[in-house]
């Protein structure tokens, strides 16, 4: 990791800048593969599973008895944490639902806001060397609640042609039915176009590599919508002189396992502090069994000596997916965060609890986006329908404002939409 001690602002900019993915060489690939998968559908899919995946396939869907027998292949132990973690996740977001409230604008003038599912969502979920089943549970039990109709799930097989059974099995604690074995771009492009076996979706979810990434950035030009911008995982840790260096540099390193492309800052004003941690990293790293992808990562990361009233500007420039505050005022800090994806207050709170079981949700904004963009939440699932009633005297008492403005904008027929209606006798003598 790289230390800088008290930087000037003027060089903050340059260190909050995450590892670039370099994915301008990859739009021709991704456009082409979106192409023969609009193009030819599941025999593209199948051709690009044989070529991307190393395993051919004559059925792309997961039937009923994979679904039950990946349930034998989970254990008990596995099985308990899958279910308490959804518990705590349904609880979370069951409570963001809320009720329309009309209000009457003027009299006569009624307005409200309606919440309506998104009718057909779709999930992807990597496969590899990290299965995320955990994400099955944080976009399928909200993409539940909300009411969405249809939610299709795409995930990459291995090379016997299977989905993780962990994948499956929350899939199935969960309730979603629609389950495919496709991985990569082409899972993307299914979903948003339709092929014989994947229904096409009105907004895609879910994290991925460069190449998943870039096909929703295509796809999302195009109508289908997406979760969020999205990019390589991040934290970053606020740390003082009490914070126990064991435990921040096991936030730093449960970052840096995620991927080579991974970025972790430890923030701090005690320079003995980070001395230690930069210890601990080191000592505690050996002990992972994704230690290489974890030393990779800390190649991007850095370690900031900064005064405290610093320390939060420079979090809330950087904007961080993840913030851990471990300081003996945690509460008072936590409380001057304005850009970040998810808070973890104290140091009995440690990130790994919002990825997997405290119910909050973990797609959350990466790359700095947290400064405009929230993580995925209920609301992401739904959209919002505006209505208004009037009657014949609200109209009446609304007609004049309405006209006025429309002819100012010149804007003749929209006047005379009201016009037309104000002349009108039985609306007049209503």
């Amino acid at each position: 990791m790289n230390i800088y001690k008290y930087p000037e602002r003027n060089e903050w900019k340059k260190l909050c800048q995450r590892p670039q993915l370099q994915t301008a060489f990859l739009d021709s690939v991704i456009q082409n593969i979106l192409s023969q998968v609009q193009k030819c559908g599941d025999q593209a899919l199948k051709e690009f599973t044989s070529r991307f995946d190393r395993v051919n396939l004559s059925e792309l869907t997961v039937c009923s008895n994979e679904i039950s027998e990946s349930e034998k292949k989970v254990s008990n132990e596995l099985k308990i944490a899958i279910s308490r973690a959804a518990e705590n996740i349904h609880a979370f977001h069951a409570l963001q639902k809320w009720e329309p409230e009309k209000i009457e604008t003027m009299p006569g003038v009624v307005c409200w806001r309606k919440a309506i599912p998104i009718e057909k969502v779709g999930i992807y979920i990597p496969g590899g060397s990290a299965p995320l089943f955990s994400t099955v549970l944080m976009l399928g039990i909200p993409a539940k609640l909300a009411g969405c109709r249809q939610i299709v799930l795409c995930s990459p097989p291995d090379i016997n042609g299977d989905i993780h059974p962990a994948i499956l099995y929350a899939a199935s604690i969960v309730g979603i039915e629609k389950i495919f074995k496709v991985g990569g771009a082409q899972a993307i492009a299914a979903m948003a176009y339709g092929t014989e076996s994947i229904p096409e979706v009105y907004k895609i979810f879910g994290p991925g590599n460069q190449y998943v990434t870039k096909a929703k950035q295509l796809v999302s030009m195009e109508g289908t919508a997406i979760d969020m911008p999205a990019g390589p995982s991040e934290v970053l840790v606020l740390a003082d002189e009490w914070a126990d260096a064991s435990f921040v540099a096991a936030d730093l390193l449960s970052q840096a396992e995620h991927g080579p492309d991974s970025q972790v800052i430890l923030v701090t004003d005690s320079e003995p502090l980070a001395a230690k941690v930069m210890e601990e990293v080191n000592r505690q790293i050996f002990r992972l069994p994704r230690k290489e992808i974890a030393a990779e990562a800390l190649k991007n990361s850095s370690v900031l000596i900064l005064n405290k009233t610093d320390a939060i500007a420079f979090s809330n420039a950087y904007a961080p997916e993840h913030l851990i505050i471990n300081t003996t005022d945690a509460d008072i800090l936590a409380e001057q965060i304005i850009n970040a994806g998810s808070v973890f207050i104290g140091p009995h709170s440690p990130e790994a609890v919002g990825d997997y079981a405290s119910g909050t949700n973990h797609t959350l904004p990466t790359n700095g986006y947290a400064k405009s963009y929230g993580g995925v939440a209920l609301d992401s699932f739904m959209k919002y329908t505006t209505f208004q009633k009037l009657s014949a005297a609200g109209l009446r008492t609304i007609a004049l404002i309405v006209e006025q403005m429309a002819q100012a904008e010149q804007l003749q027929a929209h006047a005379e939409a009201v016009s037309v209606r104000r002349r009108n006798q039985k609306i007049c003598n209503q």
